[in-house]
């Protein structure tokens, strides 16, 4: 059988490696940011090391950007016409500012400078958007930036929370591209050895270890380049449609509801779970038993992160969610993540995950 696999996608890592921005001689470069990063200067410090006098700065993306935001945005890089298109930020910052090009009908290449080690979106052709309040994967090869800027000296002063969520969204990315059914075997490898690092990581930089970011922020790469070409899965169309409702932070929602999908696709995908488990050094028993040991892993993982166990615990109403189970379950079904599931998902099979993981009391 034949297998696919390309990445258009150079990559730079280390500290320091902002200052290839200078490398396309840019003459008008469009940033696209968060008001954070515009207040405290590395926005600015961004501008300086392209080295271009003509410029525009976007800062007003926000969290789970909307498509009315992606359109304003594009409209004004129309008006612009960049030659270079750079994004600063997490999953946010990037999705919206891949969605602008897109949408602007502008001809320029995408820098993508990611400021959070999780949403691996500077690698993929994957942009998140929300619209009357479900978010929306839009997938198109033309998402897929031209260079990832993976810059260690942007990881220094991370909050201890943002390192718990996009972590554990590193680790549902490898996850669920492991067994992606468009997956094979670059994907697979690219996979194991994502979730194997994050998982040696991800403790010791929630710890305050800093020298470790780097390996997270490369694990969040190599997961993005994963599930772009192998796809997601349950969680991810959960949490798409769980964050539309509720505004939980994504990377937590798949934290609460990756063990409860894990075990609902076992059955269907037990030897890539187990050889997961062996790549982190879970298990290295029978599959079944290495599975169990994955899901154990992943609940006592959560728990060191400070994570919340359930969608209450996280801020979600029961009785809120009781009133939008329904709509929640058909977003999760409409989702195209659903679509590279080990198995096609069911409405039971959501309700069933809803149930585990909501807390009701």
């Amino acid at each position: 059988m034949m297998e696919t696999f390309s990445c258009k996608t150079r990559i730079l890592s280390g500290s320091g490696s902002i200052a290839a921005l200078a490398d396309f001689n840019p003459r008008r470069l469009f940033l696209v940011t968060d008001p954070y990063f515009m207040k405290n200067g590395t926005a600015l410090d961004v501008v300086k090391q392209a080295k271009t006098e003509n410029y525009e700065i976007f800062d007003g993306v926000m969290p789970d950007p909307t498509v009315e935001l992606a359109a304003r945005g594009a409209a004004r890089v129309k008006n612009f016409r960049p030659d270079l298109l750079v994004a600063l930020g997490g999953g946010s910052a990037m999705d919206c500012a891949k969605a602008m090009a897109y949408f602007s009908g502008v001809s320029c290449p995408v820098a993508a400078i990611p400021t959070t080690s999780g949403s691996g979106s500077e690698v993929t052709d994957f942009a998140i958007l929300t619209y009357d309040g479900v978010k929306h994967p839009l997938v198109d090869e033309k998402l897929r930036p031209e260079l990832a800027i993976l810059d260690d000296a942007l990881l220094q002063q991370l909050p201890r929370s943002l390192i718990a969520d996009t972590g554990f969204d590193v680790l549902a990315h490898a996850l669920e591209a492991c067994a992606g059914t468009k997956g094979g075997s670059i994907t697979d490898a690219l996979a194991r050895e994502s979730f194997r690092m994050a998982c040696a990581a991800l403790p010791k930089s929630f710890a305050g270890d800093k020298s470790v970011r780097l390996e997270m922020h490369k694990a969040a790469s190599m997961a993005g380049l994963a599930f772009s070409q192998a796809g997601l899965g349950l969680c991810h169309a959960l949490a798409h449609a769980l964050g539309g409702a509720f505004h939980v932070p994504h990377g937590r929602l798949n934290a609460i509801l990756l063990p409860a999908v894990l075990e609902c696709n076992a059955s269907y995908a037990l030897g890539k779970y187990a050889a997961l488990a062996r790549a982190a050094g879970f298990s290295v028993s029978a599959d079944t038993m290495a599975v169990r040991a994955l899901k154990n892993g992943l609940i006592g993982l959560r728990r060191e992160l400070e994570l919340p166990q359930t969608l209450a615990q996280a801020g979600v109403d029961p009785r809120k969610l009781r009133e939008q189970e329904q709509q929640i379950i058909n977003a999760a079904l409409n989702d195209p993540c659903c679509e590279t599931n080990p198995v096609k998902p069911e409405a039971h099979m959501v309700r069933g995950i809803l149930s585990q993981v909501s807390d009701r009391g």
